[in-house]
């Protein structure tokens, strides 16, 4: 956990606002997965932090949503201060 806890301690305000917007299982835009790269230590780093949905965009891309235990500890830490 501590792992995730460093990740997270390396995005900005704004990237865990917009993420929290997003909701627990909302896609995650390009620039957010780079974000979870440089905050895990550079370009891929972040890879496990976040993994594919299952579902394919309409350019048969395919989208990427935080792992469940990432997306639970910063939607109960939102709980906690709400």
């Amino acid at each position: 956990m501590a792992e995730i806890n460093a990740v997270l301690a390396g995005l900005t305000v704004e990237e865990l606002d917009e993420i929290r917007g997003l909701g627990p299982k909302g896609h995650l835009g390009r620039h957010l997965i780079a974000a979870l790269d440089r905050a895990a230590g550079g370009q891929d780093a972040g890879r496990g932090f976040y993994v594919l949905d299952g579902t394919v965009n309409g350019n048969g891309g395919q989208f990427h949503i935080l792992r469940s235990d990432v997306s639970d500890r910063i939607f109960q830490s939102q709980e906690a201060q709400g």
